[in-house]
């Protein structure tokens, strides 16, 4: 069978095709700039190259219009009808407390998924402008609906639990979630393949390092813990986002700086992070490594403080854990730059990691980044949530 993955932004939208079989992509794209001019998309059919075509996108119902004509393109797509696309399924990020699963979405299922509107104002409403412009034009395809909550589910009460009045988690589910749990599910099933070890018997962290970050502890094949809260705000130390601070810096930056909360939650989300540490030199790891190695002091202030924040976390894992088999770094960062993987593993000697720096150079493979003789195992494992979807959602559609 072949499925469509669709992930759905407020003004672009991501999609690949993939065989379910073969568990190949056979098509991927991007569609950018949705309903604002200078619309684009490119689409990279498998072993063809990559094109790049402007498009007026008013709203993503023709956005996917697009993305279906490019599919079934005479010369570059890649199925003859859509008939061949046997499901679609969707990321949806915030399932609240009512999806601890992926689903098969119905009218009740969009109905729960929107009163989640509230706990993720940028990312639901645009999940389900993607669904309803799928069901729009593809009326009996099934859809399934993959959360990036789902995952951390399985956390005990006193992981997810904040320590504010109860009557707050009663009346709003003021709790932590999690997010990227598609990638933590993923990863930590890898690994654990990758190592030919039972899933249900290790003890595995990952961390999840791309602009967004967050890290998971993963007992026994369940979610017990993840640095992400009831936003994706907390947590980590990540491109534009602070990450965990004491919250009275809040009311301290409004009052001296003149700003209401509005102006603060900006601040907080797109101008911290490495961005705002490195004394707005980038955001980009690519750009700080390479001022790193030139010894400036704005990436150096950058790098180590975000390195250390992360081994702080995998350090307070192993406790929540009470020990650890295996940790493992995916997404961009975490995949692609050997100098984080370096200074993150500096600070775990106490669990004996002896890093292979030849292999800690390897990009874009399944690898083991410890030496014979490490007591714990680091890994590098590139993630796949796109084929994470698709795998729920042939599981659920039964075709």
């Amino acid at each position: 069978m072949k499925v469509l993955v669709i992930n759905c932004g407020s003004s672009s939208l991501k999609f690949q095709l993939i065989d379910s079989e073969s568990e190949e992509c056979l098509a991927k794209g991007i569609c950018e700039r949705i309903g604002i001019d200078g619309g684009m998309i490119t689409y990279a059919p498998q072993g063809g190259g990559k094109e790049k075509n402007p498009a007026d996108m008013p709203d993503h119902t023709e956005a996917i219009r697009l993305v279906l004509e490019a599919l079934t393109n005479p010369e570059t797509g890649v199925v003859k009808s859509l008939d061949e696309i046997g499901a679609v399924g969707h990321r949806v990020v915030h399932g609240g407390e009512k999806f601890a699963e992926s689903v098969v979405i119905d009218d009740n299922v969009l109905a729960a998924v929107e009163e989640c509107n509230e706990l993720a104002p940028l990312h639901n409403p645009a999940n389900l402008i993607g669904i309803n412009a799928c069901k729009k034009l593809m009326p009996h395809t099934p859809m399934v609906g993959v959360f990036d909550t789902a995952f951390h589910q399985t956390m005990p009460e006193e992981a997810y639990m904040y320590g504010l009045p109860y009557e707050y988690y009663r009346k709003y589910k003021v709790r932590r979630y999690g997010f990227h749990g598609t990638s933590h599910s993923y990863v930590s099933k890898r690994a654990a393949e990758v190592l030919g070890r039972p899933y249900e018997e290790l003890k595995t962290i990952v961390c999840h390092l791309g602009n967004g970050a967050s890290v998971s502890a993963v007992k026994n094949g369940r979610c017990v813990d993840t640095s992400m809260g009831l936003t994706p705000l907390e947590g980590l130390i990540m491109g534009t986002r602070s990450g965990d601070i004491d919250p009275a810096i809040m009311e301290f930056i409004a009052h001296k700086e003149g700003k209401n909360i509005d102006q603060v939650m900006t601040v907080l989300n797109k101008e911290s992070g490495v961005l705002g540490l490195s004394d707005r030199l980038s955001s980009d790891f690519r750009d700080l490594e390479e001022s790193y190695d030139k010894n400036d002091a704005n990436a150096i202030r950058a790098m180590k403080t975000y390195c250390y924040r992360v081994a702080k976390c995998v350090g307070a894992y192993v406790a929540a854990m009470n020990g650890v088999d295996v940790i493992c770094f995916t997404a961009g960062i975490g995949e692609n730059a050997p100098l984080v993987r370096t200074l993150v593993c500096g600070y775990l000697g106490y669990l004996g990691v002896e890093l292979d720096q030849d292999a800690n150079r390897r990009r874009g493979e399944d690898t083991v980044i410890t030496t014979a003789d490490s007591r714990t195992t680091v890994m590098v494992i590139p993630t796949n949530e796109e084929l994470a979807i698709a795998r729920e959602t042939v599981r659920l559609a039964g075709c």
